[in-house]
């Protein structure tokens, strides 16, 4: 499958200027107000997270990165994907003092603002990528959200902040095609389904099967004119950085290559580190590091920006460690290793894809 070819990129690499910071680095203070566990005791996804992962990179003084504060996103911006009736009853609960949105997501009175930030983090960051301000950017915000749907929160998520990132480079800032690799460890259903019907969005997920929110097929490639612009690859409980690494290489750059998109996002959950309490993967922190230089790698090659988000990751320890060494791949130049295609998933994997795209 040959992507629409653009003549000219609206970004080139070679146009980087030396007094460009490495990367930027977004955040937002009203990411820290949102607390679920005022109702939700046994919340995983705490202000901890963040607050974690910035005083190890304040000591690290932010991993040579520039730190910003993100303002918050434009109602407008937030319906680029969700719908009016969506942010008006996140808004709603908010104001009544809190409220439910699922059995699993709570909205607090703080919680609109901080959705708010998260996706202007979002908005921001895609802004500054495609104006040419960085090639690197990241998002150090919560809540996460890769499972937002058009209306509806869920799997902590209240708005889908790099669906609409991805939206607003395609609507509102030039780009043609935008590559979203999905590294989460739980799918990004949210996101999966925002493009489903798509051909100017790549969507691409590694993820452990069998487990939240159960979506993410291996045979769901996308639908209608999307067909083939889908990419799931679910992977066994207890799977280990060698088989993510193996498809990532042997199976999704390949494909995003073909695609040449304007601009590559990635919803970088930390989840399937092997100390995250919430899923059975075994990645270690140099896993993510590894991953980040190969998506660097093929943003050089396609000569593109390249943003990540966070997503999940519960251990906030090891968050921050991974967060730290992904920044650090990401903007330096150490080369990626090669990862041995799997015998069995890999060539699968490989196979249905392959239907597709040339591998």
């Amino acid at each position: 499958m040959t992507a629409a070819a653009s003549d000219v990129k609206i970004f080139s690499m070679s146009d980087a200027s030396d007094v460009r910071p490495p990367g930027l680095y977004f955040h937002a203070r009203a990411c820290l107000e949102h607390d679920p566990r005022q109702e939700m005791p046994w919340m995983p996804e705490t202000p901890e997270r963040v607050e974690a992962l910035e005083r190890h990179l304040r000591a690290l003084d932010w991993a040579g990165w520039q730190p910003r504060e993100a303002p918050a996103a434009r109602e407008s911006d937030v319906e680029l994907i969700h719908s009016p009736g969506h942010v008006e009853r996140i808004r709603g609960l908010a104001l009544a003092g809190g409220g439910a949105a699922d059995p699993e997501t709570w909205v607090g009175e703080a919680s609109y603002r901080a959705a708010l930030h998260a996706a202007g983090a979002a908005c921001e960051m895609t802004r500054a990528l495609l104006g040419g301000e960085a090639d690197r950017g990241f998002c150090g915000v919560r809540p996460p959200g890769h499972h937002a749907e058009r209306d509806r929160a869920m799997g902590f998520c209240l708005f889908n902040n790099v669906a609409i990132a991805a939206e607003l480079a395609i609507s509102e800032l030039g780009a043609e095609r935008v590559f979203i690799l999905d590294w989460d460890v739980h799918h990004g259903n949210g996101t999966a389904e925002a493009f489903r019907y798509r051909r100017d969005v790549l969507f691409a997920s590694i993820h452990e099967a069998g487990i939240f929110p159960g979506t993410g097929a291996a045979d769901d490639a996308g639908s209608g004119e999307g067909e083939g612009y889908t990419i799931n690859l679910p992977v066994p409980a207890g799977s280990d950085g060698e088989l993510w690494l193996s498809l990532l290489e042997h199976v999704l750059i390949p494909a995003a290559h073909e695609f040449d998109p304007d601009l590559i996002l990635i919803s970088a959950g930390f989840d399937a580190h092997e100390s995250d309490p919430l899923a059975s993967c075994r990645l270690q922190t140099g896993t993510f590091a590894e991953m980040a230089r190969r998506t660097r790698d093929l943003a050089q090659r396609v000569q593109a920006p390249l943003g990540a988000v966070l997503e999940g990751g519960y251990e906030p320890a090891v968050l921050a460690r991974c967060v730290t060494e992904t920044l650090r791949a990401l903007s330096g130049d150490r080369p990626a290793s090669s990862a041995a295609p799997d015998p069995l998933l890999t060539s699968r994997a490989a196979a249905r894809v392959g239907h597709y795209w040339e591998l």
